[in-house]
């Protein structure tokens, strides 16, 4: 175990030494291709926003480290390609970012964390070509939540936007009344669908991650139901056996329980 201190330059370059070794030795870490790695990578990622969810300090430091193996071993492989290497990496990031911070490195003012968002937004479209889309840069294979999340701010960062929360509430509840008459199964599919996404967009007005705040749902959720499978248990019944009353009572007695 290398316990004594270095500099993050140090440890750079002997994490660099590592990945070179492993790709000459290591059998598993010599096949590898970025679309091997493509779905690890996703999943390092799901651990890595359990950490950050479950507040777990050592869990976040392991799995940013994950990350990092991943970034590492990506451009490893392109350099062996003579594609692009590591250093490449870090300059155009840094480079984007001293871009797209002209409030820090430059003389624009941003008086709050809003006007660095729109800005944000519209030095993006700079970098890309006159006749991209707006939403060019949002990755097809995001999960549904999350793109219509991104795909609003995407919008808005043009100005194509409502004035005021009201209104977005508004849509709400007409989309909650279009989905309520919808007769077919296609129509209250794709009239669903319009509501989640007018809900994902009230949620960015008044500043909720709607991936976030489901995921607190859930977990909520999966708390309650699996403290009133023990405490059924603990009555020596089955929950297969309870009517849907007799689980309520349950149900309201465990969140009973969380309020005290």
């Amino acid at each position: 175990m290398h316990t004594e201190e270095t500099t993050p330059d140090q440890a750079f370059l002997r994490l660099l030494k590592i990945m070179d070794e492993l790709r000459e030795k290591c059998p598993w870490d010599k096949v590898q291709t970025w679309e091997s790695l493509r779905h690890l990578t996703i999943e390092e990622t799901y651990e890595l926003s359990d950490s950050i969810l479950n507040h777990d300090l050592e869990g976040l430091k392991k799995e940013l480290g994950d990350v990092l193996l991943h970034i590492v071993f990506y451009a490893k492989i392109a350099s062996e390609q003579d594609l692009f290497n590591i250093t490449n990496v870090i300059n155009v990031l840094c480079e984007k970012l001293i871009f797209r911070h002209p409030h820090v490195f430059g003389e624009t003012v941003a008086e709050n964390e809003q006007v660095v968002k729109q800005n944000w937004e519209k030095l993006k479209l700079k970098e890309k070509d006159i006749n991209q889309s707006v939403l060019s840069g949002v990755p097809n294979s995001l999960p549904a939540l999350i793109k219509a999340w991104r795909i609003q701010q995407k919008a808005h960062g043009v100005g194509f936007d409502w004035n005021h929360q009201d209104q977005v509430f508004e849509k709400i509840q007409e989309e909650l009344t279009e989905f309520h008459q919808a007769i077919t199964q296609e129509n209250q599919e794709e009239e669903f669908g319009d509501l989640l996404f007018s809900l994902v967009n009230y949620a960015r007005f008044i500043n909720i991650e709607p991936e976030t705040a489901l995921e607190k749902a859930n977990r909520k959720f999966m708390r309650r139901f699996q403290a009133m499978e023990q405490a059924i248990l603990k009555d020596n019944k089955s929950v297969q056996n309870l009517s849907l009353s007799e689980m309520d009572n349950y149900w309201n007695q465990i969140k009973k329980g969380e309020q005290l």
